[in-house]
């Protein structure tokens, strides 16, 4: 949790998982949207960089703090409710584990979730973070406006249509401005059945095209070295919350087999790593077959202890059956030493510049590894994978982008270059990190 005396006092900004490490030379808590325009004025006035750290839990570098780091944890709760419509307006720093319980109180609730819930409003609309579901969209789907202070020091309103900065705010990563309250679309409170079974891949394979049509959600966790999926599917039921022995039977699970059993079992990879494939074996024979109940924002979160790196890649969804059997021919020798399971999800298209479901229906493939294992080979066979595939890194995960593959994967990247330079024309927001990413030279030469 997060702690303002840790974060006044820190020598040293990291993410969660411990694998991006940066030195701030200040570290700042603003109270009001006018707070944080006075320090972003200074700011651009002393030719500095900021970044609002969130939550921290990207693996990619994209909150990393280069000269001033921000978090609005002082900017959190609701500022407007309007039941009739759904309309709902959120201070930007306002964790997503808070906003299920502060709808429920108006008979609402977000329309899709992922799996984790630590991360800010703010950082989970910035990068795309998303849930599961075919006819769904990201959480940054669900924004109906946009209140932010840009690079300037100046406060900004904007409301979604079919236009250039609205497309650029869709997924900005923070480069526009800085998010101060979100809007977004909620719906009537719903609660969840979630089913987890047993498959086999072909037979997995096989129903994949139907199944992801007849449930709201559908998520797989394919174990590398082993034909066994984990499906889990979540459908929409009558209100009901989820009871007083299955919280505690799920806090149970949590503690004993994830904080306990995978962790004993992931620190026996890391010591041994010939032994990740009985791990991945074992893993896979215990998935449960069971199911729970309870309202939405009970269901969809996993609480994750045990610490990992991950990247991940939306696939346009014509390829994922191709993809996966690509995956399995080449992990059935275990050639990377993973035990994390490859996770499965899908997503509707989004029409954002910088989305990466490029605007048709994709599947969304993340691959992990556990935290002091050597990543790196296993996520250079993914980069080349997913190339060939057309995939699009989240960017928030770790990913190999370059500005040359910016502009091969998102035509529309100049026009969003376009809004970036009219916003923060003193680059107050563009760390080393995204120099790498996105400069100038290059917006000026594709617009030209």
């Amino acid at each position: 949790m997060f702690s303002v005396k840790d974060w006044i006092d820190q020598k040293e900004w990291t993410n969660w998982s411990g694998n991006v490490v940066s030195k701030p030379s200040r570290s700042l808590l603003p109270l009001s949207t006018e707070h944080l325009s006075q320090i972003i004025k200074k700011v651009s006035e002393n030719g500095q960089t900021l970044r609002v750290t969130g939550a921290g839990h990207s693996f990619s570098p994209v909150a990393m703090p280069d000269d001033i780091a921000v978090s609005l944890h002082n900017m959190r709760g609701l500022i407007n409710v309007d039941q009739a419509s759904g309309e709902v307006t959120l201070w930007a720093g306002t964790y997503l584990y808070e906003i299920g319980p502060m709808l429920k109180d108006y008979g609402l609730a977000l329309q899709n979730m992922g799996d984790i819930q630590e991360q800010t409003i703010a950082g989970a609309v910035s990068t795309g973070t998303h849930g599961t579901g075919i006819t769904l969209g990201s959480i940054s789907n669900q924004v109906i406006a946009w209140g932010f202070v840009d690079g300037l020091g100046e406060y900004h309103e904007h409301k979604r249509a079919d236009d250039e900065l609205s497309n650029s705010l869709h997924l900005s990563l923070g480069l526009l401005g800085v998010l101060v309250q979100v809007t977004l679309q909620t719906v009537p409170l719903y609660s969840l059945k979630c089913v987890s079974t047993q498959s086999i891949l072909p037979v997995a394979l096989q129903d994949w095209s139907q199944m992801i049509r007849e449930n709201r959600h559908l998520e797989w966790f394919y174990f590398p070295g082993s034909e066994k999926v984990q499906v889990k599917m979540m459908n929409m039921i009558p209100i009901i919350e989820q009871s007083k022995s299955s919280k505690v039977i799920e806090s149970v699970k949590t503690q004993f087999v994830e904080n306990g059993l995978f962790y004993l079992m992931s620190e026996l990879c890391r010591k041994q790593p010939k032994r990740t494939a009985l791990v991945s074996k074992i893993s896979a024979s215990s998935v449960p077959n069971g199911m729970k109940t309870g309202l939405s924002y009970e269901i969809f979160p996993t609480p994750r202890h045990v610490k990992f790196l991950e990247s991940e890649y939306a696939i346009p969804l014509e390829h994922f059956e191709a993809c996966m059997e690509e995956i399995h021919y080449t992990l059935l020798s275990h050639p990377f030493r993973v035990h994390f399971p490859i996770e499965c999800r899908t997503a509707s298209g989004e029409m954002g510049y910088l989305s990466p479901t490029g605007g048709v229906e994709s599947a969304f493939l993340a691959f992990h590894m556990y935290k002091g294992m050597d990543e790196k080979p296993y996520f250079r066979w993914v980069q080349h994978l997913m190339t060939k595939y057309n995939g699009r890194p989240h960017f928030g995960k770790v990913n190999a982008l370059t500005a040359e593959r910016m502009l091969k994967l998102y035509p529309n990247l100049p026009k969003f270059l376009e809004q970036r330079d009219k916003y923060d024309p003193n680059d107050v927001f563009m760390t080393a990190y995204f120099k790498t990413l996105f400069t100038k030279v290059e917006c000026k030469s594709l617009i030209m």
